[in-house]
């Protein structure tokens, strides 16, 4: 789902989560994975200039996928933040992802070919997964945005197919 240049993409988010998981998740868990992509696609729109690009939600039997893209390149930024942490230590982010950790069974951030996408694995049901489980999930169900991210890509030069397969 494209969320470029869309006035509230953490809306349209939820929205597209909640259709996507409806009859597949506990209601519970439907909410909880609205909430997570409205913390990520949040996160987009207040640390990169051009806010999310476009998001996927992937469902599979007991899991679901969330991918969201931005432009951002910088993947070391996104990280959890420790709980213990005061909010004098907080000045330009928050718990947001400390959020998402604590819901998922597993999320990376990872660069593609002209930015980066946050990927989080959450539970259909409450029966849990191990860890070993989850990682056939991380970091990619299936190719990156390639094909996606060309069509938003507006002419980047930067952009190369080959890239796409080496991600």
């Amino acid at each position: 789902m494209k969320l470029a240049d869309c006035t509230e993409p953490s809306g349209l988010a939820r929205r597209h989560v909640r259709e996507a998981l409806d009859g597949h998740a506990l209601p519970e868990l439907v909410d909880d994975a609205a909430l997570v992509v409205s913390e990520l696609v949040g996160n987009a729109v207040r640390h990169t200039a051009g806010g999310p690009d476009c998001m996927c939600v992937e469902v599979y039997r007991n899991v679901a996928v969330l991918r969201v893209h931005d432009g951002g390149r910088d993947v070391s930024r996104v990280r959890a933040r420790s709980a213990e942490m005061s909010l004098n230590e907080l000045p330009d982010s928050g718990l947001g992802l400390l959020l998402v950790e604590n819901l998922a069974y597993g999320w990376l951030a990872r660069p593609t070919a002209i930015g980066k996408e946050v990927v989080v694995v959450l539970p259909l049901d409450t029966g849990g997964l191990s860890e070993r489980d989850v990682l056939p999930y991380i970091p990619a169900v299936r190719p990156p945005f390639s094909a996606e991210l060309h069509q938003l890509d507006g002419g980047h030069e930067e952009f190369d197919g080959r890239e796409s397969a080496e991600l």
